[in-house]
């Protein structure tokens, strides 16, 4: 913690100093890049506008000079607990760019890490679509014995009324796997909100968790997320997450040549994925629909219903 508490105030001391250097025009406005409102910027604010800049690709992006400090509304804010702090990213460019800092809830991204929770999550994950196949034959499954092997008195031998009995070398099977068998359960709701909350607070104490403005990437190709993966030392395998399940086509291409990469919508976020890859990448607009559900699972009133067997990918 102290390691990142000083180089989140060396990143405060150089974007401040950037802030100060430069110079505004008087009445420019400037737009959140999550938010719905505007907001006026005076003279004494020293912001710039937005200039054009070449990327490798040599296409010309629009990009904001930095930084770019936005503000978001925590909903059901604990007043005994600071909000957690992140950093949010842009994938336009190889290089880290910091386009400035959002609040994230401290009951969602600071929760207790409790490896039972995660244990169980993932267990039911593994074991909830799983289906046993094993199946054994019963002596009146098993071909041949339809006669009495021989005669039940006289010839000193024990007696027997089937060579398919399951004493017998090549009879049947008591008690056997009669398969195809589920071993579907649903783990409780509470229990897998809570597993959600502890694998996304473990991926921000450990500096995995990454947060960016959007998908978007100016190149198709695979080499260039690799190279930025590397500049940035974000691990050998990435998790990126959007609010909806329509993602960019530059990134898409990209991800589909990588196999450990790979893209996921917000309502499909769980936790053995999130643990099987190193890294986590959210998006501003699905880190605010997981907030949302996630509060909602954790002050919701209303009594649990009973599960429904039709999908529920809808309400997101």
């Amino acid at each position: 913690m102290t390691l990142r508490s000083s180089r989140l105030t060396s990143y405060v001391k150089c974007l401040c100093n950037i802030v100060r250097a430069n110079v505004i025009k008087p009445g420019i406005r400037r737009q959140a890049l999550y938010s719905t409102s505007t907001d006026t910027i005076g003279e004494d604010s020293e912001w710039e506008t937005s200039t054009l800049v070449n990327n490798d690709a040599g296409r010309s992006l629009l990009q904001p000079n930095l930084p770019i400090i936005t503000s978001r509304k925590i909903e059901y804010p604990n007043k005994y607990l600071p909000p957690k702090q992140a950093w949010v990213e842009t994938l336009s460019s190889v290089e880290d760019q910091k386009y400035g800092m959002v609040d994230l809830h401290p009951e969602v991204f600071g929760t207790y890490p409790r490896l039972d929770v995660l244990q169980q999550n993932v267990k039911w994950q593994r074991l909830y679509r799983h289906i046993d196949y094993a199946y054994t034959k019963t002596r009146a499954e098993v071909r041949g014995g339809g006669r009495k092997p021989w005669r039940q008195k006289g010839s000193g031998r024990a007696r027997h009324g089937s060579i398919r009995s399951p004493i017998w070398k090549g009879g049947g099977v008591i008690n056997g796997p009669r398969g195809p068998k589920s071993h579907f359960y649903m783990l409780p709701a509470s229990y897998r909100a809570l597993g959600l909350r502890v694998a996304l607070s473990v991926k921000y104490a450990q500096d995995d968790l990454h947060i960016v403005d959007s998908l978007e990437i100016p190149d198709d190709s695979p080499e260039y997320l690799q190279d930025l993966m590397d500049t940035r030392f974000w691990g050998f395998s990435c998790l990126f997450v959007d609010d909806h399940d329509i993602m960019p086509e530059n990134i898409s291409l990209a991800v589909d040549k990588m196999p450990h990469f790979n893209l996921m919508p917000v309502y499909g976020l769980n936790v053995f994925s999130m643990l099987k890859h190193e890294t986590l990448v959210l998006t501003l607009a699905a880190v605010e629909k997981l907030e949302k559900k996630l509060l909602y699972q954790m002050h919701k009133t209303a009594p649990p219903k009973k599960y429904s067997y039709s999908t529920r990918h809808q309400e997101w």
